[in-house]
């Protein structure tokens, strides 16, 4: 990939435009999808049920597991799936 740039030159108090050409190789990794990241399909599989309501289908329980995705002193992030198999909707809080 190769674009376009203007240099600005601060160190003097000059400012003058120069165009120069930037070759870049960098490949970006795709980011994985959540479940991925918690174990996939299988991660739901021996989790525990709430009362907790869908905000897709309002079914009135849900599938939980926590878990610690920021610093120590942050509290764990808790995931949700429907537990209405035909909505199976997720969401975190």
């Amino acid at each position: 990939m190769t674009s376009k740039h203007d240099v600005i030159h601060h160190a003097c108090d000059v400012t003058r435009a120069q165009n120069y050409d930037v070759i870049s190789n960098r490949k970006y990794p795709k980011l994985k999808e959540v479940d991925d990241v918690l174990g996939g399909a299988a991660a739901w599989e021996n989790v525990d049920s709430t009362e907790e309501t869908c905000p897709k289908c309002s079914h009135k329980r849900a599938f939980f597991m926590q878990i610690q995705t920021r610093s120590a002193d942050e509290p764990m992030t808790t995931f949700y799936k429907c537990c209405n198999m035909e909505c199976g909707h997720r969401w975190r809080d």
